[in-house]
């Protein structure tokens, strides 16, 4: 018998399109679900408290509504905060989504890496323990932005942003002692790889890739599906919690998200 039940993602945003991407090449028949909280918009300035009562509570209810197969928190800030507590609460598979510093760390020749995250996710304990446990030869060096999320939701909005301030962005990195060393930088946060061309051209004259973990939760979606019988009954929706979701109807479109709800 057919499994219809969706794939559900969860974000604070529409970062977490960068996730949707890899993980709908990987599993092409199965309904996506995509919920952006844009009522709680932007989860970076806020305290560990706040995102820790809302995120598990929101979910609870995404997943009565939809009766998921499974959910992806999209959103870094979101999963190195509240997964455990996700995860307790909820009896489904819960993929998470964590800083690419592991193979960051492979990447690297100089052995320096930045880490470009919310302001909330590059001061969390779970970016200390995967730094020490991957990055032991390595110097890592951290920089929060919250600009950086906005210059995502305006691009996805069709406005335009200038280069100058994707370039400020980075001086948060390279201008920190041993910043001109870096030749590895961690999208750390999801809004980041959609902004990875601008940034990439804004890095200049420095040399350096980019890394995210988009196509690891992917594999990971793909394992945690091994043998369903995965069918579609419905299309894709895109669901927000507040305002915002009409402005961004045409970037959805364009991920497969023809429908919006409002939770």
């Amino acid at each position: 018998m057919s499994d219809t039940r969706p794939v559900l993602f969860f974000d604070s945003g529409v970062g977490g399109l960068s996730i949707v991407a890899p993980a709908r090449r990987a599993l092409p028949a199965a309904q996506f679900v995509y919920v952006a909280d844009s009522a709680g918009f932007p989860y970076g300035t806020k305290t560990e408290a706040e995102i820790a009562a809302r995120v598990p509570a929101l979910l609870g209810r995404l997943a009565e509504r939809y009766r998921p197969r499974l959910i992806v928190i999209a959103c870094n800030t979101a999963s190195t905060i509240a997964l455990a507590a996700v995860r307790a609460a909820l009896d489904l598979p819960i993929v998470g989504t964590v800083p690419a510093i592991k193979p960051a760390a492979a990447m690297s020749v100089t052995r320096t890496i930045g880490v470009l995250g919310t302001e909330a996710t590059v001061r969390q304990a779970y970016v200390d323990d995967l730094a020490r446990r991957f990055t032991a030869d390595c110097r890592v060096i951290r920089h929060g932005s919250a600009e950086l999320v906005q210059l995502a939701e305006a691009k996805l909005r069709g406005e335009p942003t200038d280069t100058a301030r994707y370039k400020a962005v980075l001086a948060g990195l390279f201008d920190q002692p041993g910043g001109e060393r870096i030749d590895v930088i961690v999208n750390a946060c999801t809004h980041f790889p959609l902004v990875e061309a601008e940034l990439a051209a804004a890095a200049a004259p420095h040399a350096v890739r980019f890394v995210d973990g988009g196509e690891g939760i992917a594999r990971r979606i793909v394992h945690l599906t091994e043998g369903q019988d995965i069918a579609r009954a419905a299309a894709d929706v895109a669901v927000f919690t507040g305002e915002g979701g009409e402005k961004l109807a045409a970037a959805l479109a364009g991920y497969g998200f023809a429908r919006i709800e409002r939770l």
